[in-house]
């Protein structure tokens, strides 16, 4: 029987069920493990579950039993691929799996920060509202999504998900394709200026890499209208956040909602955390994937891979 080891069970969630993955082998679950503890917890693992703790040839040397790394997301940057290739280790990733969480969490916190939602709470919640005169407050400008300009910069299939509930509530799509690869005749395509001078929103969907790291500095904050909202749930390093935080204080744009940041967990020293305005700056903890259904369909993809890979077969194989 293969022994299998999961070795960041806390970040899929403590309400998942991993029982299935008994029906493939000896199960092995640890809470939470750093990268140097990875040696001595994999020694006699035939396959590991892994998320976020690196895999290398330091890590990995002893463990000569090692056929196969489940990854339990769909990026694999933190494996080094060419030392496993050369160990003929598989390694099996799972794409698509949050599309519509984190979709849906890019427009609650476009909603979010729109409706101006943490004032007018804070108003009600104050007792503020109470000593009124009126039924209602014009403390904070709400705008309406309607015949507003959303721009999509990488257009996979969060971008697509996302552009299309945009759609949905009266955007008109404007989307940029980082790579140059991408064409949507469906959406309208521009260039990377023409995206941050025309847009009142701009979610960012694309992956990190030479060519998006740092992309939103300070020349592109003071192309973007003074009103425009910015999102960020692709990869923290896109943004720079230091950047991000003279734009917000100085009025260069109108406000940002992030869900990733450049290190996580968030540094005590991040420049974000010096802007307590929640009408200016939303910052989730990496939330956007965590829906119960996401988290199911990427176990339930996890527990097929490995089993495919017991038969003999090829899935999700990177």
């Amino acid at each position: 029987m293969m022994k299998i080891v999961i070795l960041e069970g806390k970040t899929i969630g403590n309400d998942m069920d991993l029982s299935c993955f008994k029906e493939l082998g000896q199960v092995a679950v640890y809470d939470t493990t750093q990268e140097h503890e990875v040696a001595q917890r994999v020694k006699d693992a035939d396959i590991v579950i892994m998320n976020k703790v690196p895999m290398n040839r330091e890590n990995l040397v002893n463990a000569t039993n090692l056929k196969m790394i489940a990854v339990t997301a769909t990026g694999y940057n933190v494996l080094d691929k060419e030392y496993l290739d050369s160990r003929n280790i598989t390694v099996a990733n799972v794409a698509g799996y949050s599309t519509n969480a984190v979709a849906q969490h890019t427009i609650s916190m476009a909603l979010f920060l729109l409706h101006k939602l943490s004032y007018y709470d804070n108003y009600v919640k104050s007792g503020e509202y109470v000593k009124s005169e009126l039924f209602t407050h014009f403390g904070e400008q709400i705008f309406e999504l309607e015949g507003k300009n959303w721009g999509i910069i990488g257009l996979g299939a969060i971008g697509r998900r996302t552009a299309r509930i945009a759609e949905a509530l009266g955007c008109h799509i404007i989307y940029y394709s980082t790579s140059g690869r991408n064409k949507d005749a469906v959406y309208e395509q521009v260039d990377f200026d023409s995206l941050l001078h025309r847009s009142d929103i701009i979610s960012v969907h694309a992956p990190l890499n030479s060519d998006t790291e740092n992309l939103l500095n300070l020349q592109a904050f003071e192309k973007m209208k003074n009103t425009a909202i910015l999102l960020n749930v692709a990869r923290g390093p896109i943004v720079n956040e230091r950047d991000l935080a003279e734009a917000l204080k100085e009025g260069m744009i109108g406000g940002a909602g992030l869900d990733v940041l450049t290190e996580e967990p968030m540094k005590k020293d991040n420049p974000l955390l010096e802007i307590q305005d929640s009408r200016k700056l939303l910052i989730t903890p990496h939330i956007g994937w965590i829906s119960r259904e996401a988290r199911e369909r990427l176990m339930k993809e996890v527990y097929l891979n490995i089993q495919a890979f017991q038969n003999g077969e090829k899935r999700n194989v990177v």
